[in-house]
């Protein structure tokens, strides 16, 4: 049966509506899906266009050659661009995420990551980034952008005045790229002091002082506490990235990333590298991610109370030197920042083991309910030993110096009973050899 290819109609004025409505609303109308209630899943790879004229105006788009202008509908061209599925579930991200005015889907986390930062940067340019950080994204900082002539400053996470000087003293800075709370120590980087750092840069330095896109940017991983918990375009922030595998999909089945922009200028360029690169995420998987997204603000308010139960009962612990919480902060810098920029905890959980590696590994290996895998953010609970999985490709110094240490486990919560995770952890701690 042919789909109907009516535009949709005018919307009707309204009040704005929460995330929570939003998302189930948003950026679908039924008569283009032969009138199913949700989203049906459009497999193809190329769209027959509805006349000679429109194909010619879908190319001149694509191509930057022109502007949509307010209701106009543009056919769709070839599935490496972009494609019924992906439409929809950008539409329906862009109500989760305050601040944003369009998101790009790919088909990873690094994809979104890589392509934001290379539809920006250039030889020359400098990234001032946030350690620790997830390891592929340093790796690709530090070996495959220095490759091609991009300089890179890292800060550790959390040191406002180490960042503030990074920015004032980049040479061409062009990114500051921050993943708070930082993987998998926790630590807390302020969003809004980056960002105002880097607008007084360049409103007082006309070389970084470019209109709109071209000045220095502000990316923000929100992996860890967003979209539910953290709101980095409201802090001011250009870009929110993030890993769609991780509390977006949930389930741990699907790979997937996702880039917010409040710039739309600045969103068409992403958009044209990935276009370019090809790493848009496909149908199938379009289609499972926005059927996830009605129910990520319940979950993660399930996986935030489960972590925050289990990390406050394992404080204090015999077998466990350091409990990484925001509500154990010790800090008073990173306690301001946690609840200044986070609306609740979040669902990550490191814990420091006092015999190191070897009673990190026995804590592993006797979980029972836990899981040891990498990843994070998913309805089960997952454990890992970040120093030799997610961080493995890093020195000991670097590992040291971002306090990655041998003893130290990274718990991503799920959302079974709090209970009954905390009494498998607290097992697992009891079959740990003393005297490590």
């Amino acid at each position: 049966m042919p789909i109907p290819k009516s535009p949709p109609s005018p919307p009707l004025p309204r009040k704005p509506l929460s995330p929570e409505t939003d998302v189930l609303t948003k950026g679908f109308d039924p008569r283009l899906s032969v009138g199913s209630a949700r989203p049906a899943v459009f497999r193809s790879s190329t769209y027959v266009f509805s006349s000679p004229e429109a194909a010619e105006r879908a190319f001149d788009l694509m191509g930057g050659r022109g502007q949509v202008q307010e209701g106009e509908s543009v056919d769709l061209v070839y599935s490496r661009f972009n494609h019924p599925n992906a439409e929809i579930v950008e539409d329906h991200l862009v109500p989760l995420e305050p601040g944003a005015a369009a998101a790009a889907i790919f088909n990873s986390g690094m994809a979104a990551i890589i392509t934001s930062l290379l539809a920006v940067l250039k030889p020359g340019d400098t990234v001032v980034y946030t350690t620790p950080i997830y390891g592929a994204t340093q790796t690709f900082i530090n070996d495959f952008l220095e490759g091609f002539g991009i300089g890179h400053i890292a800060v550790s996470a959390g040191q406002g005045d180490d960042m503030d000087t990074a920015i004032r003293e980049a040479v061409n800075l062009r990114v500051v790229l921050i993943e708070t709370p930082a993987n998998p120590t926790i630590v807390m980087t302020d969003i809004r002091r980056a960002v105002e750092t880097v607008a007084a840069l360049a409103a007082k330095s006309p070389s970084n002082g470019r209109a709109g896109f071209d000045r220095p940017l502000v990316m923000v991983d929100n992996t860890f506490m967003g979209p539910a918990f953290q709101h980095p375009m409201a802090l001011g922030a250009d870009v929110s990235l993030y890993s769609a595998t991780k509390y977006l999909g949930g389930y741990s089945d699907i790979i997937g990333g996702v880039a917010l922009t409040r710039d739309l200028a600045l969103m068409k360029k992403i958009r044209s590298k990935r276009s370019l690169f090809g790493n848009i995420l496909q149908p199938d998987e379009c289609w499972i991610l926005d059927t996830r997204l009605s129910t990520v603000l319940l979950r993660m308010n399930r996986q935030s109370k489960n972590a925050q139960r289990i990390a406050e009962s394992l404080a204090g612990h015999s077998k466990i030197s350091k409990v990484y919480y925001p509500t154990l902060f010790e800090d008073a810098g990173q306690r301001s920042i946690a609840q200044a920029q986070c609306d609740y905890p979040g669902g990550i959980v490191s814990i420091d083991l006092k015999g190191g590696k070897p009673a990190a590994f026995d804590f592993l290996r006797h979980l029972r309910l836990a899981r040891n895998a990498v990843s994070l953010g998913g309805v089960e609970t997952l454990a890992c030993h970040p120093r030799t999985t997610t961080h493995s490709a890093w020195t000991a110094r670097e590992l040291e110096a971002a306090g990655v240490g041998e003893g130290l486990v990274r718990i991503s919560a799920g959302i079974e009973n709090w209970r009954d995770l905390l009494h498998d952890m607290e097992q697992a701690l009891d079959q740990v050899a003393e005297g490590y």
